[in-house]
């Protein structure tokens, strides 16, 4: 059975950690989804691990809905969330409900992910209200990373009441819960305290609902930059290396293909084949 807004959210009460990590397409959806992940965000990070562009503010709606109605086919227990793109929202607000309904309508997602910016609220409050559930992003924001000077948020008592702040308001404005990215550990368990919905924590410490990673990094597959907060749980980077050399030696030696994998046509027949040319 799939994961609900009221499942999660019940895994707060009852003290249980809630897992999350990234995912972009059919490969890896269905591997999250075996292994138990509670929640899988099709991320706005598919901008840099996957599309090799510079900034999250590069994709397009098309491409985030596109992939994530690959996630969904991939799962059958996982609760998937569509991150809204920079596009979507903060170019005109009056985007985000119609892209909103993209991610639930056309891609399948059961709910969407909003990081702040000017605008933040009244987009999540007319999302919610629509019925569509909400995930706020606070901290660390990367669609608005120019304005934010820094990674680390919330590291003096202003910007720290700030956090707390916006934290409150997506949880009043209906969100279910909150992603915590690039904060103080102190800070993001006061949050995680106030809070009656789930944080979700990245760069935030273990005193958060929750963790999320995004799964190129932890996969070791992202090689540009590794984050402090990363910690790389499996080389999968390294093992495809020396699978792809192992099979350019093997064709360039011609011990690939072998018998094994190889047909082959009956010898009489092959016979009366070569006999007609």
């Amino acid at each position: 059975m799939r994961q609900t807004v009221p499942s999660i959210t019940e895994m707060k009460k009852k003290k249980q950690k809630i897992t999350m990590l990234t995912a972009y397409d059919f490969s890896f959806a269905p591997i999250l989804d075996a292994a138990g992940i509670d929640i899988i965000l099709v991320g706005d990070s598919m901008a840099n691990v996957v599309l090799g562009m510079e900034s999250t503010t590069e994709i397009s709606l098309d491409e985030m809905v596109m992939h994530s109605r690959a996630v969904v086919r991939g799962t059958e227990r996982a609760m998937v969330v569509g991150d809204m793109p920079y596009c979507s929202c903060q170019v005109d607000p009056e985007l985000a409900l119609p892209a909103a309904r993209r991610f639930t309508e056309e891609a399948g997602c059961q709910a969407v992910k909003i990081e702040w910016f000017e605008n933040t609220i009244a987009v999540t409050g007319r999302i919610v209200q629509s019925g569509i559930p909400v995930m706020g992003h606070i901290g660390f924001t990367p669609q608005t990373a120019d304005k934010l000077g820094g990674i680390v948020q919330g590291k003096d008592i202003e910007t720290a009441r700030r956090l707390v702040e916006q934290a409150k308001a997506f949880e009043e404005a209906g969100c279910f819960s909150i992603v915590l990215e690039c904060v103080p550990w102190q800070i993001a368990e006061v949050i995680t305290g106030i809070l009656g919905i789930p944080t979700i924590g990245i760069g935030a410490g273990a005193g958060c609902d929750g963790q999320v990673l995004v799964l190129n990094d932890m996969l070791g597959l992202f090689k540009r930059f590794k984050p402090k907060f990363v910690k790389i749980f499996a080389d999968i980077y390294g093992a495809s290396l020396d699978g792809i050399r192992s099979y350019i030696d093997e064709v360039k030696n011609g011990t690939f293909p072998s018998e094994e994998e190889r047909f082959s046509m009956k010898a009489d027949e092959f016979e009366k084949f070569r006999n007609s040319l």
